[in-house]
């Protein structure tokens, strides 16, 4: 068992509540790997938790947030270890996942400003796993497209907020994947959650 890894928090970023696709199945295969190596797991699917969008700066920064986003930001808090699963939608995480990291990572939350400089991250001692599955090759989305949605969600909020380390895998041809292949991706997951990676 990785020795920093206890408690582990799988987001599903779906935004289909009802779907038990593959962004299911990765988040389950996760969770199966790390209680596995006896890590604590908890789950949350973004679809069906009861939020709207942040309209305004002054809901960002002063607004109390809604219930069911204080519970997501209680259980992120309890983690050591988070875990984000989303299928890539024109580049980049789907809007409600968008909208559920802008409700949730909230200043006095995840981070503080100061007068000057970098803001203080309130969420550093946490690392974090981005698995993103997309109908593309995932080189192609790497080079070609250069991950910039995945750049973007790794660089300017998971660290922005004090996530570290912060690593990716990329699920690419989904849509023609044979069910050996998914096999052997799921199996994949499973064992970086049993590594607690």
């Amino acid at each position: 068992m990785s020795r920093d890894v206890r408690t582990v928090l799988i987001v599903n970023g779906h935004p289909d509540a009802g779907s038990k696709g593959l962004c299911h199945a990765l988040a389950e295969a996760y969770a199966d790997g790390a209680r596995a190596a006896g890590r604590t797991v908890q789950r949350l699917d973004v679809a069906s938790l009861d939020f709207g969008f942040v309209s305004s700066q002054a809901e960002f920064e002063k607004g109390p947030p809604p219930p069911d986003i204080a519970a997501a930001q209680e259980r992120i808090r309890a983690a050591d270890h988070l875990v984000l699963v989303y299928p890539l939608w024109l580049g980049d995480v789907p809007a409600v996942l968008k909208a559920f990291l802008e409700q949730t990572l909230r200043p006095g939350f995840a981070f503080s400003y100061r007068p000057s400089g970098f803001p203080i991250k309130h969420l550093q001692g946490r690392s974090a796993r981005v698995i993103v599955t997309m109908g593309m090759p995932a080189f192609i989305y790497r080079w070609f497209f250069r991950a910039h949605g995945l750049k973007n969600l790794e660089r300017n909020i998971l660290r922005f907020v004090g996530f570290s380390p912060v690593r990716a895998t990329l699920l690419g041809s989904v849509g023609t994947c044979g069910k050996e292949e998914i096999r052997r991706r799921l199996a994949e997951v499973r064992e970086l959650g049993r590594r607690g990676v």
